[in-house]
């Protein structure tokens, strides 16, 4: 099926290949990707958009020297198959295979890790930077997307990268469609790049004069994709000092090739840096996925003859949509509240939101500090903000979450998705810190729902207090516990006794739960559900410490700093000293994979917290077998 395809092991053998031939390339290289993701899952529009892009680059630039930074890196599977890793895509985003995204420590054609957006053009112009520096001479490309590029740390790095000599190119891969829909004013401008009736008249005009000369209008057809960047007089981009060429069709390899090749040789004459806006399809070649790039983002696996089916066993409600609809309900009583969301729409569960209340729904892009001050701004002026972002994200706009937020004390909601592992997508997605990184700053809440039903309940604790709230939850469904109607909250800062054993008890944080009552069952122990991480329930801690002799703390976020840790504080500060063992994430990375695994190699399933706790309390739980103590569930 792939003849040609399976004699590229790497691009050097691309870079023999005859011009011709890259065509057929580029038609087995795409439907390689589109069977390969079908039987995986993973990524596949970007992937489909980006094919002739990649063998193009591939082909021009003498990879690895050349310095190859995707942009997000959910795009580079063309990429990962010209480079060696061809008969490897059977493992992607499975546990010890293929990561969905570039890594170092995969390729050394993986020359930046990368999975959060509008990095690219910073570590590009550091790699060119540095060839300079070192008297090395080689050629540095960042690739990045429209929606990736409305981010402020892509215009820092442009901004920089405008009065450096070196060796740079920027290649916008403007597809019209990130994640959720680009929005905002450069969305805009790359749109009157587009159909502006300023080119149309030039290019028509252009066709008139060069009638007389049939040979020079044969050229100008075939350079007419490159009209526009000759017509528009002066870009946005060249204003950053860069010289700006485009845009091109991004699937057309005889426009893609020489283009590159001219900007590569004027990179060599010492021109400054590059600016290329080419223009791809999200879904290119699969008509299915071109039809509904956002439905083939990230699929499961699935039939391309068929395309993506829907299921007949009723799925069972995910976080996710616990929060849309948690969203809507109070958006309906409280006329105050507004959505905020850095290009995640779809992602964190808002579209019905959006549907229904478009006027108080605010998409700000790809800019995760913007969004924060933003919600401050609101706040500051009345409303409610719920800020619907994935704890991973959340990092980006730490400062903005202290200064803007915390310091001033706002009612700011932050509705945290994809909290604890997040299975395939791996360590750049996980949602391992939020509870560290949040606990320690003041005016700040953490609540860590349990199952469906305390997350509904939890979001309406969060939006009626008069401070900033965290509340977090993962990926995917929980126990399966129904929701109520109503927008009842569950009291602030409390806890509940789920199980009451004897000797040792267990305080979960969030969805452990539900495995951490498991274990208890087997071990005879008191199980505590503390649901908020800050502030802790000190008066339900102390009450446990005092009918206890240890303690084990459990929560799916990274241990150290972790609510844990927050036990052992509060327990030192009374001057309790009962032993505690702390279950969490450990100081690690933790790979990609499917989450129950993944868990299981943390000893967070039900069978590793009971090793841990048996491990550590062995003889105190043969003793209080042996006292036999009566047990009995709670609530």
């Amino acid at each position: 099926m792939y003849p040609l395809l399976e004699t590229i092991n790497r691009p050097a053998d691309l870079r023999l290949l005859p011009r011709a031939q890259l065509k057929t390339l580029a038609d087995e290289l795409r439907n390689y990707v589109l069977h390969s993701v079908s039987q995986t899952g993973g990524h596949l529009s970007s992937n489909l958009g980006t094919v002739e892009l990649t063998v193009a680059l591939h082909y021009v630039f003498n990879t690895p020297d050349d310095r190859l930074v995707w942009d997000v890196g959910h795009q580079t599977y063309p990429h990962k198959i010209l480079t060696g890793r061809r008969e490897r895509m059977g493992s992607l985003r499975q546990l010890g295979g293929l990561s969905g995204f570039p890594r170092r420590d995969e390729s050394e054609y993986d020359t930046f890790g990368t999975a959060h957006s509008s990095t690219s053009i910073s570590a590009a112009l550091g790699m060119a930077m540095a060839a300079k520096q070192k008297g090395e001479d080689r050629h540095a490309v960042a690739i990045i997307g429209d929606g990736a590029m409305s981010a402020g740390m892509a215009f820092e790095a442009m901004n920089n990268a405008g009065v450096c000599d070196c060796k740079l190119l920027v290649v916008l891969n403007d597809n019209d469609m990130s994640i959720s829909p680009p929005v905002g004013a450069l969305n805009r401008y790359l749109a009157q790049l587009m159909s502006g009736q300023f080119y149309a008249s030039a290019k028509n005009v252009g066709k008139q004069v060069l009638k007389v000369a049939p040979p020079l209008f044969e050229l100008a057809k075939r350079l007419e994709t490159h009209a526009k960047g000759m017509v528009v007089p002066a870009t946005l981009f060249e204003n950053f000092g860069f010289n700006y060429i485009g845009p091109i069709d991004g699937h057309d390899l005889e426009s893609l090739i020489p283009t590159l090749e001219n900007i590569k040789h004027l990179m060599d004459k010492g021109e400054g840096p590059q600016f290329l806006h080419v223009v791809t399809k999200k879904g290119q070649g699969y008509k299915l996925a071109e039809a509904d790039p956002v439905a083939y983002h990230g699929p499961g696996k699935f039939d391309p003859a068929m395309g993506l089916q829907k299921s007949s066993a009723p799925a069972k409600q995910t976080f996710t949509q616990v929060f849309g609809h948690w969203l809507c309900d109070m958006a309906e009583k409280d006329s105050r509240l507004v959505g905020i969301t850095p290009a995640m729409r779809e992602g964190s569960g808002m579209v019905e939101f959006h549907r229904r209340f478009p006027e108080r729904y605010y998409d700000v892009g790809i800019a995760e500090q913007h969004a924060v001050t933003f919600a401050a701004g609101m706040a500051c002026e009345g409303l409610k903000p719920v800020v619907a972002i994935y704890s991973t994200f959340l990092q980006r706009a730490y400062d903005q979450l202290i200064h803007d937020v915390a310091l001033q004390n706002l009612p700011v909601v932050f509705a945290l998705d994809r909290a604890g592992l997040v299975g395939a997508d791996g360590a750049t997605h996980a949602g391992a810190y939020d509870i560290p990184y949040l606990r320690c700053i003041p005016n700040m809440s953490v609540a860590c729902p349990a199952d469906e039903n305390e997350c509904r309940m939890l979001l309406s604790s969060a939006y009626a207090q008069n401070h900033p709230v965290a509340v977090r939850y993962p990926r995917g469904a929980g126990a399966g516990v129904a929701t109520q109607a109503n927008l009842d909250a569950l009291p602030f800062g409390k806890g509940e006794i789920r199980r009451q054993g004897g000797g040792l008890a267990i305080l979960a944080f969030g969805t452990l739960l539900y495995p951490a009552l498991q274990a208890a069952q087997k071990l005879g122990a008191t199980v505590v559900n503390m649901r908020w991480a800050k502030p802790l329930d000190l008066e339900l801690l102390l009450q446990v410490a005092a009918g206890h002799e240890a303690l084990v703390t459990i929560e799916e976020g990274a241990v150290m700093g972790g609510a844990g840790s927050a036990v052992a504080e509060a327990l030192a500060e009374a001057g309790i000293g009962k032993p505690l063992l702390q279950l969490g994430l450990r100081d690690e990375f933790t790979e990609h994979g499917d989450p129950a695994k993944l868990l299981a190699q943390q000893g967070l399933d039900a069978a590793g917290i009971e090793r841990a706790i048996t491990a550590r309390f062995a003889s105190m739980l043969a003793a209080a077998r042996a006292a036999k103590p009566v047990l009995k569930s709670v609530g």
